[in-house]
């Protein structure tokens, strides 16, 4: 099955009209977890963290013709201390898989195997989970873990909060399914958004985040990862405020800002700025979309600096009918993009489009009549700096297939 590429980050421009559905009353929670949850310990601020987690997306094996193997001889596994698997599916009140074959079904022969051994016909698990298995064996200190939801899938969230307890039982008894349970050692949620809107709108109520968290936490003991990637929303009225994030944070490990997607050419005329500005600048389209301010927002809520990682996107955003370099120039539309209008990877752009500008800590290309916002190995290099002056976790990012052959830059995050 072929899904488009994950949407990430805020995307408010393009639930806007959503989001005012909901008005400004927050529903109160419907469910709440049963079982005693497990906090996790928050410990003392202290010198930034060295997490690189990254995504790695099961429809790549598709058009994209990314595996598992492509993580090992890019040099990115040797660099990574986490992968989170994307996607599986939120359906029913329950975790479910996202895609079979793909997952566990499909077979590798020798040469495209991370260990150089063909998969037999009738082995139990092959797929990417099998190469997961086999990418671990080579690196004993890599964990993985089982992400759901996501910008397509995460309108289920709203039946499985009606029951916190039953869909962390589900999502634990399909992570730590015998088959693969070698495999992950956690689970990952993507809810976008509790509360608020997304793809589709969320009204489950300000608390209901918090108690799945918690469920999951219960169910998953103290010796399993829970992380969720967040919205970055740190407008007035915006998204973070609209779930208990702080509430929550005690029953995560860590959490992932989605700093990225912040603005694209969903607003088809621009004005044309950077999806992941570190900063804010004269100009920007929106105050509170920019990562310092998502950063300090959940800061200041008193979530632990050492619970935040600091989010990539691997990949541009661009508009097309631009007639300026600068940012803030209007557009007739989105870029053309490999896969999907108005988004292309990092790969492709560094000599599609090379970045000839910069702003807000990221960078820009002007080429033609076109203009992309992306990150680079410099701009990375800064994002870097500034995690480490905040004292954050780590370093997460969208996704693994956009960088190029050789790692060019996860090796600018490690």
């Amino acid at each position: 099955m072929l899904r488009p590429p994950r949407a990430t980050g805020v995307r408010a421009l393009l639930a806007a009209a959503c989001t005012a559905a909901l008005g400004v009353t927050l529903l109160a929670g419907t469910g709440s977890a049963t079982a005693s949850p497990e906090p996790v310990a928050a410990r003392a601020p202290s010198a930034a963290g060295s997490k690189v987690v990254g995504y790695f997306t099961d429809w790549g094996v598709y058009q994209r013709n990314y595996h598992v193997k492509n993580i090992e001889t890019s040099g990115s596994a040797a660099k990574l201390t986490h992968i989170n698997y994307a996607f599986g599916n939120v359906t029913g009140g329950k975790c479910a898989v996202g895609d079979a074959y793909a997952d566990y079904q499909k077979t590798y022969d020798a040469a495209s195997s991370v260990d150089g051994t063909a998969d037999k016909w009738d082995q139990p698990v092959a797929g990417s989970f099998n190469q997961l298995r086999e990418l671990k064996k080579k690196h004993p200190g890599l964990k993985v873990l089982w992400s759901f939801g996501g910008w397509t899938w995460s309108g289920g969230f709203g039946e499985a909060a009606k029951n916190p307890a039953a869909f962390a039982s589900s999502c634990y008894s399909l992570v730590e399914d015998p088959r693969w349970a070698d495999v992950f050692d956690g689970i990952d949620i993507d809810w976008e958004y509790p509360n608020a809107c997304g793809l589709s709108c969320d009204t489950s109520g300000r608390a209901a985040f918090k108690n799945v968290m918690a469920a999951l936490r219960a169910k998953f003991g103290s010796s399993n990862l829970v992380t969720a990637a967040i919205t970055a929303d740190a407008s007035a009225g915006g998204k973070i405020e609209k779930a208990d994030y702080a509430g929550a944070a005690q029953y995560v490990d860590w959490y992932n800002p989605m700093t990225y997607d912040f603005f694209g050419a969903w607003a088809a005329q621009g004005p044309t700025a950077p999806h992941s500005p570190l900063t804010s600048y004269s100009g920007i389209p929106t105050q509170g979309f920019h990562t310092d301010a998502a950063i300090q927002k959940l800061k200041g809520l008193g979530i632990p600096a050492n619970k935040l990682l600091l989010g990539i996107g691997f990949y541009g955003r661009g508009w097309t009918g631009v007639t300026q370099k600068a940012p803030g120039g209007t557009a007739t539309g989105p870029a053309s993009g490999t896969y999907e209008q108005g988004i292309d990877d990092y790969k492709v752009l560094k000599t599609k489009c090379p970045a000839n500008g910069t702003v807000a800590g990221t960078a820009y290309a002007y080429c033609g009549n076109n203009w992309w916002s992306y990150d680079t190995p410099s701009t990375i290099a800064g994002k870097m700096t500034y995690k480490n002056n905040q004292g954050l976790g780590g370093t997460f990012f969208w996704e693994l297939s956009g960088d190029t052959s050789n790692g060019e830059l996860i090796k600018s995050i490690k």
